[in-house]
């Protein structure tokens, strides 16, 4: 009686459950990527040829597959949506940049795969978000050094995978908040020496890899050798671990660390050499000094800018690359050969703010030596004094660190260097102007003596005007004819003036005429 209102509601709750499954199955299917697979909570896209990470990806997805493409990088918006991942694998794709914060998102990802890609550069900015990561694969890359504090965001990080690169550096605090580090794999890399320090903020390190690399065995050395026949390197490196094979220096070369006495692991104390070691430079000139440094192993040569009496922070970069490192500065730059063995000062632009004293450093495990290089600024070409001592010929103004040109102290310099600039042209076009005056004057005097030194004056006591014929007897002691400019004007007139000058003459009765005489020119 009441069967088929009852079977009638069965049959309809049957036939709604797989309904509705097939409706959460398509829901799903519809958020994922072309051409990619997707399961469960897994998203598979391996081998597709893909040039970036998929849009569309799911957020409640935990698992992404992107293994074997042909992916470039990985910016903070790629992944930004998948806050739910936990697995990631990125392997053999062709990733060579990661944005800051690429993964700021993933708070819950506990493995991450890189590894056998084209990565240079690690810095801790790439790791932030990551604090709950557990595995992290970087082997196959190309980094070359692991700076200080790179991995300082990854705490709960137990596994980190770091062979088969070019690291040849690994600095002190490299490895700094990896407390949680039980294995740490740096195989078949370029490291040449290890520092004790490098390796002691991993407290809970059960696995360590070093061997394939070309170690330089010297004195930074003997703690591995020793730590290596300790208990502790007992535990962490198994038998083949063990076999640190020397690359250098060839007396040692193709040896075991273990099997080298402790007295041939030597270091020769550095030896620095500056030429010149002081210059007086000129305003806006570019300036190259080399710091050589010789020792063994090879020394690190950094330059700092000396600051009342101290060194103070240093200029360049301590790390042991081939290339220049640059310091950009608004008066000048400051560029540094950062190669180990040689440091290059570069000063360009040259002003009296890089006046001053310059230390060169150069270290190695057997020890420091400095050297100090003084820079004067010559202002004479620059700037006119008012006065014969108003400036002196060069200066050495700057024991401080560069500072600000656009200060309000370097502005007034500025103006009154042009103001003295504008007054001394201004005397000198004077001066100029009256020399030119008095050399024209004594010039016009010259002339008029030498033409009145020329001129012959000849008395006529003749009746008539004096005649070509009188005049050839008239020569100089050099035999230089004489003639009449003008034979019709006498030199001394009949004017009322002389008239009055012979009255004298006259009265007086003297036996001869008033002269009349020529003018003659040689």
């Amino acid at each position: 009686m009441c069967s088929p209102p009852s079977l009638s509601f069965d049959r309809c709750s049957d036939m709604a459950l797989p309904v509705l499954l097939l409706g959460l199955l398509a829901l799903r299917t519809d958020a994922c990527p072309a051409t990619c697979r997707c399961y469960s909570t897994t998203v598979e896209c391996g081998s597709l040829g893909l040039q970036e990470i998929p849009a569309g990806i799911h957020p409640s997805t935990q698992t992404v597959f992107l293994q074997d493409n042909g992916i470039t990088q990985i910016h903070q918006r790629d992944l930004a949506g998948l806050q739910g991942l936990r697995y990631l694998y990125m392997q053999n794709n062709t990733i060579s940049a990661l944005e800051p914060g690429a993964f700021r998102s993933q708070q819950h990802l506990l493995e991450l795969a890189l590894n056998g890609n084209r990565v240079h550069l690690l810095n801790s900015s790439i790791f932030k978000g990551l604090e709950h990561l557990r595995v992290l694969y970087l082997a196959g890359n190309q980094v070359t050094r692991l700076l200080d504090f790179t991995f300082c965001d990854l705490q709960r990080l137990q596994e980190l995978h770091l062979q088969e690169n070019s690291i040849e550096t690994l600095e002190e605090q490299a490895l700094a908040g990896l407390s949680s580090l039980a294995l740490l794999d740096l195989s078949k890399n370029h490291l040449r020496t290890l520092s004790r320090a490098a390796l002691r903020p991993l407290l809970s390190l059960q696995v360590l890899r070093l061997t394939a690399n070309p170690w330089r065995c010297d004195c930074a050395l003997h703690w591995l050798r020793a730590w290596i026949k300790e208990e502790e390197g007992q535990r962490l490196l198994s038998s083949l671990d063990k076999k640190i094979v020397c690359s250098e220096p060839p007396r040692l070369a193709y040896q075991s660390l273990l099997d080298v006495s402790g007295n041939s692991l030597i270091c020769i104390p550095p030896v620095v050499q500056v030429e010149p070691l002081e210059v007086t430079a000129r305003l806006g000139d570019d300036l190259r000094v080399s710091c050589q440094a010789s020792g063994y192993p090879q020394p690190l040569v950094t330059w700092r800018k000396v600051a009342q009496g101290r060194a103070g922070p240093a200029l360049a970069s301590t790390q042991p690359l081939s290339g220049w490192a640059e310091l950009s500065e608004p008066r000048g730059a400051l560029r540094f050969d950062a190669d180990t063995g040689s440091g290059m000062l570069f000063l360009n632009n040259i002003t009296v703010a890089h006046a001053g004293k310059y230390e060169c450093e150069a270290c190695n495990p057997g020890g420091t030596a400095r050297v100090l290089f003084h820079l004067m600024v010559n202002l004479s070409q620059q700037q006119q004094p008012l006065g014969p001592r108003a400036y002196p010929a060069s200066v050495d103004i700057s024991q401080e660190p560069l500072y600000n040109m656009e200060s309000m102290d370097f502005n007034a310099l500025s103006m009154a260097t042009q103001t003295a600039i504008a007054v001394g042209i201004s005397l000198l076009a004077l001066v100029a102007l009256l020399l030119a005056i008095m050399i024209y004057r004594k010039h016009r005097k010259r002339k008029k003596a030498k033409k009145e030194e020329n001129i012959l004056y000849v008395n006529d006591y003749s009746d008539g005007p004096t005649t070509f014929a009188q005049l050839e007897e008239y020569r100089d002691e050099r035999g230089h004819e004489m003639f009449v400019i003008d034979r019709n004007k006498p030199l001394f007139g009949e004017g009322e003036g002389e008239r009055e000058a012979n009255e004298p003459f006259i009265n007086q009765g003297l036996p001869f005429q008033p002269q009349i005489a020529y003018e003659i020119h040689c």
